[in-house]
């Protein structure tokens, strides 16, 4: 703990994963506690963890320094680019990677993607030996962040689960044609995921996208959001960060970013 008593605030990520393979994603805070769960203020309050939306630095910092405290291990933040790159983690790595996924089989480190609309997924092998986040924003969900990140597993089938988290829901995530034209790219069958709009727009389910890709991988143990208003960033302002919801009619607001993490203790 901190020593003024603040908590990580954050939702247990409920699978049935092996002994030894933790899992948390962070919320914004102050839901279920004091204002004091976390160090951020104005729109980025209270437990942002991004260091490139406008924050005080002083203030990430702490509120990064306090999740690596109560977990008891040291999460790894990439530089995420809406790509489909994949770090290999070890005990070496550092902050800063150009990636949107991390794998790792060494204990200690802590795969961490951050999210404030798109999808994250949490990764396991059922032995317990390897782990993975990886940011799926709709572009790399599409073009094969999922698929990158499988393949880092020597044998990526039947033996992997997956957790996904909050996103923006498919009653607001709003795409144009060319999302839709993307993923059937890959699958055609994707087009059961988008509801077209009046507008010539279409409503896109990205956890369904996400179970799709999964699928077609092997990977059918499946868990966590269910495309329910519960899990949707956007429509949960007091406990999720939501970049499309907070950015304005002008594009200029700003909002923080949570983390999914995910780490071997053994």
């Amino acid at each position: 703990m901190h020593s003024d008593g603040w908590a990580v605030p954050h939702i247990e990520v409920d699978w049935p994963t092996p002994p030894g393979v933790r899992a948390l994603f962070t919320t914004r805070g102050a839901v279920h506690g004091p204002v004091s769960d976390g160090a951020s203020r104005g729109c980025w309050k209270y437990f942002n963890l991004g260091t490139h939306v406008g924050d005080d630095p002083y203030a990430v910092a702490a509120n990064r320094a306090q999740l690596a405290a109560q977990i008891g291990a040291r999460p790894v933040f990439l530089d995420q680019v809406h790509g489909v790159q994949v770090a290999v983690l070890d005990r070496a790595s550092f902050d800063g990677l150009p990636a949107d996924a991390a794998v790792t089989d060494a204990a200690g480190i802590v795969c961490t993607v951050l999210v404030a609309d798109c999808l994250p997924v949490l990764l396991a092998d059922t032995q317990g030996q390897r782990v993975a986040a990886v940011h799926c924003g709709w572009r790399g969900l599409a073009h094969g962040v999922l698929d990158n990140a499988l393949a880092a597993w020597a044998d990526p089938r039947g033996d992997v689960m997956a957790w996904l988290g909050p996103c923006i829901g498919p009653q607001r995530f709003e795409v144009g044609s060319e999302v839709c034209a993307a993923f059937m790219a890959h699958d055609a069958g994707a087009a059961a995921c988008f509801v077209p709009q009046s507008n010539g727009k279409f409503l896109a389910d990205l956890p369904a996208l996400a179970r799709r890709r999964l699928a077609a991988a092997g990977v059918m143990r499946v868990f966590g959001n269910d495309g329910s208003a519960r899990w949707c960033t956007v429509q949960n302002a007091e406990r999720y960060f939501s970049y499309r919801r907070d950015r304005g009619a002008d594009g200029q607001g700003a909002t923080g970013r949570m983390a999914a993490c995910i780490w071997r203790e053994i």
